[in-house]
């Protein structure tokens, strides 16, 4: 397999969540590449206004500079949100994309004063963001499978929540609360697509997902049974066959 395959991760995570997919592609022979979103993993957050469209300038810059200009993105939850906007930007870099458990949709009233008050409180005791992060998101990241049976998982992200940074936290809440409806990027796209999700997802469930499948010209779908929102942590060899299957179809 010869392909440019970028992942892009959920919030508030960042490229570690992707380890199983990053070792599956890799080992098909395809080029990978597991961002950390700014701000995330140490990178520097952006100035200025919380915005998607900045992060996915900023990733769009960063593959220029490695001389990509055609890959196929995957985004998983928020990733999706920026792999969308990289669409409204440059849609000519998509050879592929991958929509894993996220949603089109711009936020409804009530869950952006829910995102604001994530960020609110979070800004107001950021030596807490962890236990926030933990009270707040785990039981709409993970599904009930996972919460039930898979003690590893839920202790990882877990982790992962407790090594957020308060001011990212911050930022992407009013960054996502901001983000536009994206379905009419959807129906531009001329590029082979997958959506993916968890059947346990309760945060993007299927209606979101079938929505998307809906605007898209070249959309297939994968169900990941028993896996919620963070499908590729909480069942990542499936994740894995599914992007393979779905990377040696488009590259026939």
């Amino acid at each position: 397999m010869s392909a440019t395959v970028v992942l892009l991760h959920a919030f508030p995570l960042d490229h570690r969540m992707w380890a199983h997919q990053v070792d599956a592609l890799a080992e098909s022979g395809a080029r990978v590449i597991a961002a950390d979103l700014a701000g995330f993993g140490g990178t520097q957050l952006p100035d200025g206004e919380p915005g998607l469209g900045i992060v996915a300038t900023r990733v769009l810059d960063e593959l220029a500079g490695l001389g990509i200009d055609r890959a196929i993105v995957a985004g998983l939850s928020l990733g999706g949100y920026v792999a969308m906007a990289m669409m409204r930007i440059r849609p000519a870099l998509f050879e592929a994309a991958i929509l894993c458990d996220t949603k089109a949709c711009a936020d409804s009233p009530d869950a952006v004063r829910n995102r604001i008050r994530l960020a609110e409180a979070v800004s107001a005791d950021p030596a807490h963001c962890g236990r926030i992060l933990r009270q707040a998101i785990i039981p709409g990241l993970l599904g009930p499978t996972t919460q039930g049976s898979r003690p590893a998982v839920v202790e990882r992200v877990a982790g992962w929540l407790d090594q957020a940074e308060p001011s990212t936290v911050a930022w992407y809440q009013r960054a996502m609360a901001a983000r536009p409806d994206a379905h009419e990027v959807l129906r531009t796209l001329q590029a082979p697509a997958l959506v993916l999700w968890g059947d346990e997802d309760a945060l993007s469930p299927e209606p979101e997902q079938r929505s998307m499948l809906g605007a898209l010209a070249h959309g297939r779908q994968v169900v990941i049974p028993g896996a919620g929102h963070l499908s590729a942590v909480e069942d990542p060899d499936a994740v894995s066959r599914a992007l393979l299957q779905f990377l040696s179809t488009i590259q026939g």
